[in-house]
């Protein structure tokens, strides 16, 4: 199968399932988010789904905020860059093109985003 970038819901779709895969896997973030998410794996695949749709096919099936059901996560900077080693690999092994780096990138944002508010929070509290 040749490599091609990422058009449709099926690409999507596939790559949110390789992803997390990986990760449920991970020794490393797997306990995370399993214990996070625990037997709502499909729901949150499914909103996935629809949050990398939005961002990347500009097809606005998504509503919400990503950020506060990661607020209080126990998770650092070193979290983030094995979630996103893990992200990077899945779409360079899957796709290849515009929209499959505007995926990496996006990621990336995403992680730095998170842990720089995640870290803002925890400093936050630990004032009052």
């Amino acid at each position: 199968m040749a490599i091609h970038d990422i058009t449709t819901i099926e690409d999507i779709k596939l790559l949110v399932n390789t992803f997390y895969d990986k990760v449920q896997k991970d020794t490393y973030i797997g306990v995370i988010f399993n214990e996070k998410i625990q037997k709502r794996w499909p729901e949150h695949l499914e909103k996935m789904y629809k949050f990398w749709q939005t961002i990347l096919l500009e097809q606005h099936t998504y509503s919400g905020s990503p950020f506060p059901p990661h607020k209080h996560l126990p998770v650092d900077q070193s979290h983030f860059d094995r979630w996103m080693e893990i992200f990077t690999e899945t779409v360079d092994s899957l796709f290849k093109g515009i929209v499959a780096e505007e995926a990496k990138v996006r990621a990336a944002n995403m992680a730095y985003m998170f842990n720089y508010k995640i870290e803002y929070f925890r400093n936050l509290e630990k004032k009052l």
